[in-house]
């Protein structure tokens, strides 16, 4: 799943529940819940990975190409995020798994 689509729908949740809000008279209520869950979900998204995901991105480089400059970029410290995009990009590639 892209990017883009979870973007859109966490954009249209967080509508609905603005709505929601509005429905219910507690607009402040809602607002500060999607704040602070907006803010979980990109702090979750740029952390950095564990130790052990470093092994896997060893185990990955120098098969593929297009894979190697995904961790290039990525390297010294690679995000959650750069993580899932350097295993799907490797997944791709690599049909056998």
């Amino acid at each position: 799943m892209s990017l883009a689509i979870l973007l859109s729908v966490a954009a249209l949740l967080s509508i609905g529940f603005h709505f929601l809000g509005v429905y219910t008279g507690s607009k402040k209520t809602v607002w500060i819940m999607l704040v602070f869950l907006w803010s979980v979900a990109i702090g979750t998204a740029m952390n950095e990975i564990k130790p052990a995901g470093y092994d896997d991105i060893k185990k990955m480089k120098g098969k593929f190409s297009d894979t190697d400059k995904l961790i290039e970029e990525a390297m010294p410290k690679v995000s959650l995020y750069e993580m899932i995009v350097i295993k799907k990009s490797y997944q791709t590639n690599n049909p056998q798994k």
